[in-house]
């Protein structure tokens, strides 16, 4: 299958954007560096492009019993332009996808993990319901995310849309650069932001237009490397590192989208099996000792025996030190308790830390 390219490809090239093949699509892994780039998202504001990732709308007299039958979280709680962290889990509790709901007058938007695309709209179509329709609008979207402390100053010189009045996790549908897109006050990295959904034509226009307002704040283009980087300091889960179909939603630390008194939906009885049983290990947070890093699939270890994997790991470019995740039994969740991680076949010293691990974000 031939590699796609998003509509800012040229843009990307012409930024000195090291492009890489993700998800079946040409992407950013990095432009000055990731280090920088994650400096520049904490301090002030970068600009992202997420168009890799699947959009689809879902609609009918149904939607909401469609969807609460294949969600974990209560989507009959979603206002009107709210948005809503969820998940979707096979009959044994695994994790389909984690992905967002956007709930709008007339329909649904579901965006979703880039990789799980196809699996998702396959999962989502066995399970369809009469009184529903579902349609695949990804190719015919951009997405961008503008994040940072300056990404409000930013957006603000572009749009009529009163982004104070703008709750985390809320959306509106207006202009921005006189396009007309949907504008949700969401993001991956833990600081004020928005994500910015628009017909893909209007690509490059919307691009420059960002840029240069956010010129005065020395805004710059952010890749892969720093998105992921920035979620792991917030310990946002990254799908295949922290989350598979061989972890379920509550070892994972997602029992808060859980809704297990929603009514039925497909893993409840798996989960509730596993609530009532106890978990057996949990996704905890570590920090190393000294200047090294984790990586995902390094083995864990306490007093001498394998108990783990490493999940996700990186070096944090704003605590400067190694970070990661991983799952333990839950004799070993409890905060301060000694692991040590394998790198290069040797075991440094680590422990089990409070999260988020960058604590100054909102």
């Amino acid at each position: 299958m031939e590699t796609k390219k998003t509509g800012f490809y040229q843009l990307h090239q012409q930024a000195g954007g090291k492009l890489v093949e993700f998800a079946g699509y040409y992407m950013p892994i990095q432009y000055r560096g990731i280090m920088d780039e994650h400096r520049r998202v904490r301090s002030s504001v970068g600009l992202f492009d997420v168009s890799h990732m699947g959009e689809f709308i879902v609609k009918g007299p149904q939607a909401e019993a469609f969807l609460q039958k294949i969600t974990i979280n209560d989507v009959s709680k979603l206002a009107i332009k709210q948005v809503q962290y969820s998940a979707m889990c096979y009959e044994d509790g695994g994790i389909v996808d984690d992905f967002l709901v956007y709930r709008f007058p007339d329909h649904y938007l579901l965006v979703v993990n880039a990789s799980n695309l196809a699996k998702d709209w396959e999962w989502a179509n066995r399970h369809l319901i009469d009184g529903v329709s579902l349609e695949n609008i990804s190719d015919a979207c951009s997405l961008l995310a503008l994040q940072g402390p300056k990404a409000p100053a930013t957006l603000k010189k572009l749009t009529d849309i009163n982004l104070d009045a703008m709750e985390f996790y809320w959306l509106e549908e207006g202009q921005v650069d006189g396009v007309p897109m949907m504008v949700s006050r969401t993001g991956y990295t833990g600081e004020p932001g928005y994500e910015l959904c628009f017909p893909v034509e209007h690509s490059e226009k919307i691009w420059r237009a960002l840029m240069q307002a956010g010129a005065e704040f020395d805004i710059e283009p952010i890749g892969l490397g720093a998105r992921d980087t920035l979620r792991l300091e917030m310990k946002y889960c990254l799908y295949g590192n922290d989350i598979d179909a061989g972890t379920h939603p509550l070892e994972a630390g997602l029992g808060w989208i859980t809704k297990l008194n929603k009514g039925d939906f497909i893993g409840r009885e798996a989960l509730l099996k596993v609530k009532a049983e106890g978990l057996q290990r949990k996704l905890v947070g570590f920090d190393m000792t000294g200047r090294a890093f984790p990586r995902h699939g390094y083995a864990i270890y306490s007093e001498g025996a394998r108990v783990g994997t490493v999940a996700s790991g990186t070096f944090s470019p704003s605590l400067e030190k190694g970070i990661g995740t991983g799952y333990v039994p839950v004799g070993l969740a409890a905060i301060g308790t000694p692991l040590e991680i394998e790198i290069r076949n040797t075991r440094v010293a680590a422990q089990v830390c409070e999260t988020p691990f960058y604590q100054h974000a909102v």
